[in-house]
Formats: C-alpha cells, sequence, structure tokens
C-alpha cells in the first residue's frame, strides 16, 4: 500500500510548538495545512480526526523536523501531502492549495484519497 504523509510546516519540539504559536499570534508566519487540522486545538480538530479515521488511506501526518529528506525534497513549499511511489516520493498536494479546507477536514481527506488514487 502506497504512504501518504503529511508534512506541517513547523517542528514537533516544545519549542518549535511554541515558535510557531508565537510566530502565529503575531502573524508572521502560518501552516495552512496546521489550521485545518488543529486551529488552535494543539491535540486536534475532532472533525480532522474523524475524517483521517474513515479514510483508507495509509495516511500520516508528520512535523518538518520528523520529514525524511526525500519527503522534504518532493515537497518543497511546505505544507505539503507527499506519496510514496516506485520511484520515490512525489507531491499530490502543495501548501498554497490547503486553505481552501480550513472549515472542512473531511474535504481535505477526500481530495487527498482522490489525488492518491490518481497516482496509482
Amino acid at each position: 500500500m502506497q504512504e501518504v504523509v503529511g508534512i506541517y510546516n513547523a517542528d514537533g519540539t516544545i519549542g518549535g510548538e511554541l515558535s510557531y504559536a508565537l510566530a502565529k499570534l503575531a502573524q508572521r508566519g502560518s501552516c495552512e495545512l496546521c489550521d485545518v487540522t488543529h486551529g488552535w486545538n494543539p491535540l486536534g480538530k475532532r472533525s480532522w480526526k474523524a475524517a483521517v479515521e474513515q479514510s483508507d488511506l495509509n495516511l500520516t501526518f508528520i512535523h518538518r523536523d520528523e520529514a525524511l529528506p526525500e519527503q522534504l525534497a518532493a515537497a518543497g513549499q511546505l505544507p505539503a501531502v507527499v506519496m510514496s511511489s516506485d520511484d520515490g516520493w512525489r507531491v499530490i498536494m502543495t501548501s498554497s492549495e490547503f486553505a481552501e479546507f480550513k472549515s472542512d477536514p473531511g474535504a481535505l481527506i477526500a481530495e487527498t484519497e482522490r489525488r492518491a488514487a490518481d497516482h496509482l
């Protein structure tokens, strides 16, 4: 089964999380994927968790400091969603596309599933 990985434009450490929150408060930085999946809830939106649980994809979401160099190279600008393939990783959703799903995490998962199916 192909692996699909969403990569946040934030580090997963406590310091990284605090830096991200401060930058977001000061409107100096953001992660559109974080907005869809978490908003201001550090544990994640319930609607997001429900959408992920219902998905049949091998779907993982990680911070940029947890990503493989190959995943980061394929992703380009973060956040992004990448998918494994026989010849490495390829991007299937880019940073500019997440904002339209901010209020509908289920739609983001549905679109990710559609794009993953197109790349099989």
